[in-house]
């Protein structure tokens, strides 16, 4: 992802070069996410919301709610439309502004594993702000509505629940938990490109690939595994924004909910293990998430590059 160069022993000096924006890379960042979510990345979803929503569920638990609301079509819920906005939007955001920041954040004498971060973290709040908000909040609300049919309501179809909240509560009711996105993106992606990046310098010393030498795609999606499954330490921001946006009815809940009183309403109703539910499956939806869009896209960008016949800059 990114678009600078480590040091190099001064024999074979690389030069630190910009990459043109192009609009090839944010057509390869949307497909990237299209493929992600439509593969294991949407099931990942469900599976990680119904145990952070339903707190008392263990994974088996929540395996078969899942099943029982609508066999494999239930693991595949809210993927359209709102998984496939999100995707097709928030990938190319994510892979144009954190290719951008990494750079300069490298052109100002950032290690690559300090640029990895800030270029993660960078393109994880643009990703919250400019395109998650509303599709994250109503993939949520299409997970967690069946809880209103569990109490004799008829659940409402996806546009009559999309407007209903837009008639309510207007723009803010729409993109509710967005600041608990942003500080899950920005922690989600500052992790995951920063430990990639450091776990490839590891994988270099090992291999003896220390001098700008290109990984294996072996090597790079091993890199990319390890930082995405890492990753998922910050799951207690996962829950808190999947509490935000459920549309659980809880006389306990705060009216006006913010990211300090849900941590105090979770933590109050399910102790500091109910910060952590859902972990497992987080696990295995950011390890494949940081392989898709970390390994699959350096090799996908370098390739496009060649293919048009771009200059290609050692990136490592």
């Amino acid at each position: 992802m990114s678009a600078a160069v480590a040091p190099v022993p001064a024999s074979t000096p690389q030069k630190l070069e910009k990459k043109p924006i192009k609009f090839s890379n944010l057509l390869l960042g949307a497909g990237l996410n299209m493929f992600e979510v439509t593969t294991l990345g949407q099931p990942l979803e469900v599976v990680k919301t119904t145990m952070a929503a339903n707190r008392g569920d263990g994974f088996t638990t929540a395996l078969g709610r899942i099943w029982n609301r609508g066999g494999v079509l239930g693991f595949y819920q809210g993927l359209i439309p709102w998984a496939w906005i999100e995707a097709s939007t928030k990938g190319a955001v994510l892979l144009f502004v954190a290719s951008e920041a990494e750079y300069y954040a490298r052109s100002f004498g950032a290690s690559e594993f300090l640029g990895g971060i800030v270029g993660g973290m960078t393109g994880g709040v643009a990703q919250a702000y400019a395109t998650m908000g509303f599709c994250t909040c109503m993939k949520t609300v299409e997970i967690t509505k069946h809880k209103l049919a569990a109490t004799g309501v008829k659940a409402p179809g996806t546009w009559a629940t999309f407007m209903d909240i837009y008639r309510r509560e207007g723009i803010r009711g729409i993109n509710k938990g967005v600041n608990a996105v942003a500080i899950r993106q920005m922690t989600n992606w500052g992790s995951r490109f920063g430990l990639s990046r450091l776990a490839e310098q590891g994988i270099r010393k090992v291999t003896h690939k220390e001098h700008g030498e290109k990984l294996s795609a072996v090597e790079k999606i091993m890199a990319s595994a390890i930082g995405g499954g890492l990753s998922a330490w910050n799951q207690p921001i996962e829950v808190i924004r999947v509490e935000m946006q459920s549309k659980k009815e809880d006389p306990n809940r705060p009216k006006k909910m913010t990211v300090g009183n849900t941590f105090r309403y979770i933590y109050n109703e399910n102790g500091f293990k109910g910060l952590y539910r859902g972990v497992t499956p987080r696990i295995g939806l950011s390890v494949w998430q940081t392989v898709c869009m970390v390994a699959m896209g350096d090799m996908a960008k370098t390739y496009v590059e060649k293919l048009t016949g771009d200059t290609v800059t050692a990136k490592h």
